[in-house]
């Protein structure tokens, strides 16, 4: 029979507010609500009925992922972005890119069966992109 481990909360390294992380609606199928996700830690989300009850509920997902991998002595990830980033300073957080017509089409139309903006969307595929290029390396 498995037993359940009891993992003591830690103070995480990062506090929650460093983190950036992304918040989407749900389809009435997935039960409404909006889920929040962290590009910095794979895994981690939660949910709510509100925009506001799924990022109380993130924190508490972010606790138990972070005590997660100090207790399983893995790293924790730094957060990788936020206006304190000391490796972009005087960083925006907006830039302009131009694509072609043929990939405008399919990321608004990808946006829209996901239920989030575009924006929304080009962020979470770029932080992705970043977490596995930086996980390799």
């Amino acid at each position: 029979m498995n037993e359940i481990k009891s993992i003591p909360r830690v103070v995480p390294p990062w506090p929650f507010e460093s983190y950036a992380h992304i918040i989407s609606p749900l389809s009435d199928e997935d039960g409404g609500g909006y889920l929040i996700t962290f590009p910095d830690l794979p895994g981690c989300m939660a949910d709510g009925e509100t925009e506001a009850e799924a990022v109380e509920n993130g924190r508490d997902a972010f606790l138990a992922v972070v005590s997660a991998l100090a207790d399983m002595g893995r790293d924790i990830p730094a957060p990788s972005f936020g206006p304190d980033d000391a490796a972009a300073p005087g960083a925006s957080g907006k830039f302009v890119a131009r694509v072609p017509k043929s990939i405008h089409a399919k990321l608004t139309a990808r946006a829209k069966a996901e239920g989030v903006s575009l924006n929304t969307l080009v962020l979470t595929l770029i932080a992705e992109g970043l977490g596995r290029r930086e996980s390799r390396a």
